[in-house]
């Protein structure tokens, strides 16, 4: 079974307004709302792929409740956590001639909860994959990520780790199944500024020499590199098309990594089927669907 993580799941609320003005009463063309945060997102769109998967992480409140129940409807199974104090935040994601975030707290989250959490991990067995992805609320330890991986060494557990700086760097040496920063994550870490596919090859294999088997990095519009476990370089333009938005694309990417490869078991497929699914989120308003997937996959 596939397993992903989301620490601070959101209500994305996106809004449109004309000509935004600050100090000004403004009114939505158009709104949307989804379910959100990272692993949630890896989630629904490893279910447009066909995909089960269950969602792990903590929920409060209303707002924790309306996340559960837009997931059923869109049958994303669910294992939530659910906290007493604080709500599950509402992010507000707004477009105008400028496009701006303004990003909620998110509940408080306890060592009892925490301690649940590791409880339904400890349960992973040989051939399941789980997803790590995002950021770990102020009130968790900085070393969440590496401190599972801990639990998990040596059970033939198949971990993906979206994350940045230390979230990421912390837990290579337990030897993540795959890691995906972009390249401006890679170019932070090694202080370094990378603009081209070429340029980000080299970092990627200190990455890799730090334990990484298999390193993803997304480009945007440059596409995307990979680094497998078997010593191949793989690399490609992103697929052609109009931006429409991006939030989740790279979460997309990670799911049509993972479904590639179970799959095919071949990292080149799913390589492309990573870059497609990323790139098809990110030329619609909503998530990949498997039939866009399929389409750009033909134009590879």
């Amino acid at each position: 079974m596939i397993y992903t993580v989301t620490f601070n799941p959101s209500l994305d609320y996106i809004v449109s307004v004309d000509n935004f003005t600050l100090g000004k009463v403004n009114r939505t063309t158009d709104e949307l709302m989804f379910p959100g945060g990272k692993g949630i997102n890896v989630s629904m769109v490893l279910k447009n792929l066909g995909y089960d998967s269950v969602a792990l992480g903590f929920m409060a409140g209303f707002t924790g409740n309306e996340i559960i129940r837009m997931l059923d409807e869109r049958g994303v199974i669910s294992d939530f956590i659910h906290v007493e104090k604080g709500l599950s935040r509402i992010n507000v994601k707004l477009r105008s001639n400028e496009e701006s975030e303004i990003n909620g707290q998110g509940p408080a989250i306890d060592a009892d909860a925490i301690s649940r959490l590791y409880g339904k991990l400890d349960k992973l067995q040989d051939g399941d994959v789980l997803v790590l992805a995002g950021s770990i609320p102020d009130v968790m330890s900085r070393n969440t990520y590496m401190d599972i991986m801990k639990r998990l060494n040596g059970r033939g557990v198949k971990v993906v780790v979206d994350a940045t700086k230390d979230l990421l760097v912390n837990v290579l040496e337990y030897k993540p199944f795959l890691v995906k920063p972009n390249n401006h994550e890679l170019g932070e870490i090694y202080g370094v500024t990378l603009n081209t596919r070429d340029e980000v090859v080299p970092y990627a294999k200190r990455m890799q020499e730090a334990g990484a088997r298999n390193v993803l990095i997304s480009m945007a519009g440059e596409g995307a590199v990979l680094l497998d476990e078997q010593g191949e370089v793989h690399m490609s333009e992103a697929p052609k098309g109009k931006v429409v938005n991006s939030v989740g694309a790279g979460d997309s990417m990670v799911a049509g990594f993972i479904a590639g490869y179970l799959e095919s078991g071949n990292y080149e497929e799913a390589f492309y089927m990573g870059l497609c699914t990323g790139s098809a989120s990110a030329f619609s308003e909503n998530l990949a669907t498997k039939a866009e997937v399929i389409k750009l996959r033909e134009t590879l």
